[in-house]
């Protein structure tokens, strides 16, 4: 309908499909899908077809045009081809591969001067309502310690090129020990929630973070330690992956939420 936020998802993986189903059977209210792109445009349409989505398969500029919100879940490699034509056509842009941005903080000046905005979803993470809110004030340490399955974490660039082999761990290994800047360069495809969290209170380089690939879990695991002036707060989470080991379930679950909040006559949390 005319007055339907329009939706256009970059990138038909585990989270874009999620969203994509969400949409398509009105599961978000005063939403529509105005279109998606995709690397392999076949799958793409066989998947739309399959959901009874009429949704065109587009290149990223004509998404941008169709579009009043574009969701990114694209590998993170090709993030920057996705964000520019977004945010110069003045559209917000909910970005999942939130480690990109620290690697692109011109396109926080490309929203301001065109008009668009940046939006970091929850993610896999809880609590940024309460680190921002504290980050008003005065936080001295924000500290971060992932867990993740031996396979959420195969293939990441920090581990190749320092030749870490964790492919056949019996134990627990802490493969990084430094701060979320590190880690979101590292690993991009694998704990974007550092990159968020840091954004969302003290910046990437003083808020710290281990990662462990632990053979021992099934989940994607995360605490998270805040001192603060106004409070010290601890936050865990254990996120079930999604078909993508890499992504927890809740992930997409976060735009989902996100999604509905921007069409919502009631939001509740900042």
């Amino acid at each position: 309908m005319s007055g339907d936020l329009k939706i256009g998802i970059a990138g038909l993986g585990a989270i874009g499909r999620v969203l994509a189903r969400k949409i398509t059977s009105g599961a978000i209210p005063k939403t529509t899908l105005a279109g998606v792109t995709s690397r392999d445009t076949a799958k793409a349409q066989a998947f739309l077809n399959e959901i009874g989505s009429k949704a065109p398969i587009v290149p990223i500029n004509e998404l941008a045009a169709k579009s009043d919100v574009v969701v990114e879940c694209a590998p993170a490699a090709v993030f920057n081809e996705i964000a520019v034509p977004v945010l110069a056509a003045g559209k917000k842009f909910i970005a999942l591969s939130a480690g990109q941005l620290l690697r692109h903080p011109e396109l926080i000046a490309l929203a301001k001067e065109n008009g668009g905005q940046i939006v970091v979803p929850t993610g896999a993470l809880i609590g940024f309502d309460a680190v921002s809110a504290a980050a008003e004030g005065d936080i001295q340490s924000v500290t971060m310690i992932t867990r993740k399955p031996v396979n959420g974490l195969m293939g990441a660039p920090y581990l190749v090129q320092n030749g870490i082999d964790i492919s056949n761990l019996k134990e627990p290994l802490c493969v990084l020990r430094g701060s979320a800047r590190q880690a979101a360069m590292g690993f991009p495809e694998n704990v974007n929630v550092a990159a968020a969290l840091s954004l969302a209170g003290i910046g990437p380089d003083r808020t710290t973070i281990e990662i462990w690939a632990d053979p021992n879990v099934k989940r994607n695991m995360h605490r998270v330690v805040v001192e603060a002036d106004s409070a010290r707060f601890e936050m865990a989470i254990e996120n079930v992956p999604s078909e993508n080991p890499k992504t927890g379930r809740i992930t997409a679950l976060s735009v989902v939420s996100l999604l509905r909040k921007m069409v919502s006559p009631l939001r509740v949390g900042t």
